[in-house]
């Protein structure tokens, strides 16, 4: 069985891929022996301040407009319960089962980091419930993005403490009964942990990362989808050439391009030079322009999720050295301890807030490519007669692939509405102290959507452009080969759905197309 050890600094995009789509133990997490002395570390200097009696945010004082409230050394404990159980207030749809365990995850990990002041047996008993599968039921929304993601990180909290709801053995239950029915007991929060529990980017990071890890197939499948549309419409890869893209250096472009090329290698399918069509149409030639800019985005936020995966992301935050005692120390540790409480802001989501929505402005732009490319294979004089109207070959008794057009084009318009970023809106919270946020969470819900409508727009596009092939083989011969990289997704289209010879119930067939490219883009 797999181990993963998490340590705060090396949790890896595909660690957490491996532990979200995993199962109960499978693989294993656990808290790597370095990591557990620097977390003892800060746990122990959260129990000198309070032996000390300093004033320090979060752990002496209220919080958010409360900071200036002090509370006594006796009440540290129930303000902590009190943050869990009077921050779990998000509503909506509950999170599925691999975004919790990322969310987890990822949250152990921040922890583990060993500036947050939480115990190691409560970061144990986070990671005990994720390989023993007791998956806290969170609320999509509530989060504003700073002071991070605490509405839904305080369901999650609240399971460890035996509140809330959770989900275990397929069942949702109490908290505490989940944890009961796994073999594990609720904590009783200490003085921080609460806070170092519910504030940080956790949900947005985790979302975003699994959305990203999608976007990233996507960004390759739509180069075949496309290619599997040229080829239909009988088009030229000549803009694809190398010569090209050498002249305006983009570096994603230029990969775009040659993976055009290596999917369309071989293909009887593409038309050589002819001097009556010398180019075509701008979704068919300028697919490494558009393909490759979208790319761009999906490198970008593939490239920030890594440095959040492995960020300290919650406030205040804990600083611990040694320092000389004063020779009147009498060899108390307490006094050997130089102990540092700083507030700062590594909660706010601006970063990742920017980076879903730039990944959603981008795949938004390709589902329009796509769905604009399904508009010229069924419409018989965009395709200059190369297919008949709406694929179908006795049209007005058979409306073929009209209203599937339809459908494409409807969730692109969703998808402009949903692309309009989150990160310039902001609303103040928390009596105005908590004056700008992020918005990231909703970013990364909104990314979700988008990435959900692209999946479908790309299996509609490869749906069409199938039934185009068929016609195609009809006119060239049937012995005639696709490109390298349209002929095995063809293959496999054509084993589960037949050419449409006249009008039948299309749900079935999109569904099967679908459930074909979600197995191609859900990592597993």
């Amino acid at each position: 069985m797999e181990t993963i050890e998490i340590d705060g600094e090396n949790l890896t995009f595909e660690d957490v891929l491996a532990v979200a789509y995993g199962s109960a133990g499978e693989p294993r997490v656990e808290l790597a022996g370095t990591a557990r002395a620097k977390v003892e570390r800060a746990a122990a200097a959260v129990d000198v301040l309070i032996e000390r009696g300093e004033v320090a945010y979060g752990i002496t004082t209220g919080f958010g407009a409360f900071k200036d409230k002090i509370i006594s050394p006796e009440e540290v404990e129930l303000l902590q319960r009190n943050i869990v159980l009077s921050h779990a207030v998000g509503v909506g749809d509950a999170f599925d089962a691999a975004t919790v365990r990322a969310i987890m995850l990822i949250r152990a990990n921040t922890l583990a980091r060993g500036f947050s002041g939480i115990r190691a047996e409560t970061l144990d008993l986070i990671l005990e419930c994720l390989n023993r599968g007791v998956h806290p039921v969170i609320p999509e929304k509530g989060s504003l993005g700073a002071s991070g993601d605490l509405a839904p990180l305080a369901h999650f909290a609240c399971v460890l403490i035996g509140e809330g709801e959770a989900e275990f053995g397929g069942s949702e239950m109490s908290g505490a009964d989940a944890l009961a029915a796994a073999g594990l007991s609720p904590i009783t929060l200490r003085a921080k942990e609460g806070l170092a529990l519910t504030n940080g980017t956790t949900v947005m990071a985790a979302v975003g990362l699994l959305e990203t890890a999608k976007a990233i197939r996507l960004a390759e499948l739509v180069d075949v989808s496309g290619c599997m549309s040229l080829e239909a419409l009988n088009g030229t890869p000549t803009a694809f050439e190398a010569r090209i893209h050498e002249l305006r250096p983009h570096p994603r472009q230029a990969d775009c391009a040659r993976h055009l090329r290596e999917i369309l290698a071989g293909s009887d399918f593409t038309r050589g030079f002819d001097p009556s069509n010398v180019q075509d149409a701008y979704t068919l030639r300028c697919m490494p322009q558009v393909h490759g800019a979208c790319r761009d985005a999906v490198a970008y936020a593939e490239w920030l999720i890594k440095l959040e995966l492995n960020a300290v992301t919650d406030n205040p935050l804990i600083f611990v050295t040694d320092a000389e005692p004063p020779a009147d120390a009498g060899g108390s540790d307490l006094r050997t301890l130089d102990i540092e409480v700083i507030s700062g802001g590594n909660f706010h989501g601006e970063p990742l807030a920017l980076a879903f929505d730039y990944l959603a402005i981008a795949l938004a732009d390709l589902a329009n490519i796509a769905e604009r490319r399904i508009m010229r294979l069924t419409d018989e004089a965009s395709n200059a007669h190369v297919l008949p109207a709406f694929l179908t070959e006795n049209g007005g008794l058979n409306s073929g692939f009209m209203i599937v057009q339809y459908t494409a084009a409807a969730l692109c318009t969703e998808n402009k509405i949903l692309a309009h970023p989150a990160s310039v809106d902001t609303i103040p919270s928390s009596a105005n102290v908590e004056d700008h946020v992020s918005m990231g969470a909703t970013a990364a819900l909104k990314l979700r959507q988008i990435v959900k409508n692209l999946t479908t727009v790309i299996s509609l596009e490869m749906f069409c452009a199938a039934q185009g092939i068929d016609f195609r083989k009809k006119e060239i011969g049937h012995d005639k080969k696709l490109g390298d990289g349209t002929r095995g997704i063809y293959a496999t289209i054509r084993e589960r759905i037949p050419f449409i010879e006249r009008d039948e119930y299309m749900k079935r067939h999109m569904d099967s197309i679908e459930e074909i490219v979600q197995n191609i883009v859900t990592p597993s």
